[in-house]
């Protein structure tokens, strides 16, 4: 963002982002720049350039990096339309690809926009008539609501998982309880009975069945299964605290948000409180400075904190704060049939939002290895190249003769940042051969590739009953329009 000292840009989404990022109104981030919230005003609505000695001084003063700052989402945004403008619906508009980007930078609310408006397309074009039946049902003037775990997972991105406020709030509240984390859990469950009225039982599995926790609002009761362990049954007590106690800053966060449906909005509510006892169990200042001095040992992490695997991985994707940021980890959560039921990023990893994932990432092969911590290096088709490991695990127990739970954590960075993991320790990774790797199957246009389940959608397939190649599908080089 920040080039030759005399140059301006007209910036004013991104700037907006960022300052929402920060938690700061126009009248604040004005103050500590030095200028008018007049021209912060005119900045943000593009009628105003802001020069590279702002952008220097926004960076100095809140100790942002602004390479990742201006180029996160816009990356991610591209990567949505480049995936959208690849369907077959498009291939007669000949679109160059500077001019998704240019649409990803300047207008984010249009590609949003578009974003959605695909999904709906889609879900219809699979079948879903129940879709087309929602539609013509609602009155003229109301909004059609898309996929809600979509429409969530875009509303944490666009925060890029990090909401001050509740930071704030689940700090206070370690403050305030002063107990190590072996004896959180005692000490939330006193807080629940004696603030809120609300006792804590560990009951049977006979008696909670499918049930894993429950909140009986008449007898004040906060029932967790026995089945949930240690780590688990501290986060569900958060989990119910949070609903107690921040229900004004959920409120707050969920109101930036415009409008929302009912559904995705109590799925928003839920996707925050969950934020909120993940950020007790590990408390931001101790939890950041404990992973910098661990070099980000995920399992150490767990010990110290009475976590859990998936937990500490979740929870090293949202340490954004100004001036104590952690690595930008990208997560993914995947069960052995591909199923892909967690993505978070506080990075540029561009995550496939109408496919799986690819099936040579090793992520996939922890399966077969369930005891062991998985390292990769993988790299995309642009040349971007990515540092991860893999774990497979089990929760919660079920008992017999149910199948046990089993899912793949996959948890990486670009490998710019990974020479602060301890488990690029002794590897050279610039001499480490990635393996190419593609967002997935319908936009990969890789090659010979062995595993691959479908052709690119942006190629025309090629049959040829006298040929067997490695891959099952050959297709051609050239771009379909």
């Amino acid at each position: 963002m920040a080039g030759d000292s005399g140059k301006k840009l007209f910036v004013g989404p991104r700037f907006r982002r960022i300052r929402q990022q920060l938690g700061l109104s126009q009248t604040q981030i004005a103050e500590g720049l030095g200028i008018s919230p007049s021209y912060i005003n005119l900045i943000e609505r593009n009628q105003r350039p802001v020069t590279a000695q702002i952008l220097l001084r926004l960076a100095e003063t809140y100790d942002l990096d602004l390479r990742d700052l201006a180029t996160a989402d816009e990356d991610r945004f591209f990567a949505e339309l480049n995936e959208i403008f690849s369907d077959p619906l498009f291939r007669q508009i000949d679109l160059p690809k500077q001019e998704l980007r240019d649409l990803a930078e300047l207008c984010p609310g249009v590609t949003h926009s578009l974003q959605r408006l695909y999904a709906a397309y889609t879900e219809a074009r699979r079948g879903e008539t129940m879709v087309a039946a929602q539609m013509a049902d609602r009155d003229e003037g109301t909004r059609f609501e898309t996929n809600p775990i979509e429409r969530v997972r875009d509303l944490i991105e666009a925060n890029r998982n990090y909401f001050p406020e509740l930071e704030q709030a689940a700090e206070n509240l370690r403050d305030e309880l002063n107990v190590p984390a072996e004896g959180l859990f005692a000490a939330l469950s006193t807080r629940l009975r004696e603030k809120h009225s609300i006792v804590t039982r560990i009951m049977p599995t006979d008696v909670m069945r499918e049930t894993l926790r429950r909140f009986d609002r008449h007898r004040r009761q906060l029932l967790i299964s026995e089945l949930v362990d240690g780590p688990g049954r501290a986060f569900q007590i958060a989990f119910q605290i949070g609903l107690s106690e921040c229900s004004g800053s959920f409120e707050t966060i969920i109101g930036r948000a415009g409008s929302l449906d009912d559904t995705p909005r109590r799925l928003y509510r839920i996707t925050l409180a969950n934020y909120f006892a993940a950020a007790v169990m590990m408390p931001y200042q101790a939890f950041h400075g404990a992973a910098e001095a661990l070099s980000y040992d995920v399992h150490v992490l767990a010990q110290r904190f009475n976590a859990g695997f998936e937990q500490v991985c979740h929870r090293l994707t949202t340490l954004q704060r100004p001036n104590a940021r952690g690595v930008p980890f990208f997560l993914l959560r995947v069960d052995n049939a591909g199923n892909v039921s967690k993505r978070f990023s506080s990075g540029t990893f561009p995550f496939s939002k109408f496919g799986g994932t690819c099936p040579l990432w090793n992520v996939h092969s922890t399966f077969d290895t369930p005891d062991r911590l998985l390292k990769q290096v993988i790299e995309l088709p642009d040349g971007t190249r990515y540092f991860s490991i893999a774990q497979m695990l089990r929760r919660p127990v079920a008992p017999h003769p149910q199948p046990q739970p089993r899912f793949a954590i996959g948890l990486g960075c670009e490998i710019r940042h990974s020479s602060k993991l301890v488990y690029a320790t002794g590897m050279d990774l610039e001499k480490t051969e990635g393996t190419p790797i593609g967002v997935n199957c319908r936009l990969c246009e890789r090659e010979n590739c062995s595993q691959r389940a479908e052709p690119p959608i942006t190629r025309t397939l090629i049959l040829d009953e006298n040929t067997r190649r490695v891959s099952s599908f050959a297709f051609s080089n050239a771009r379909e329009l």
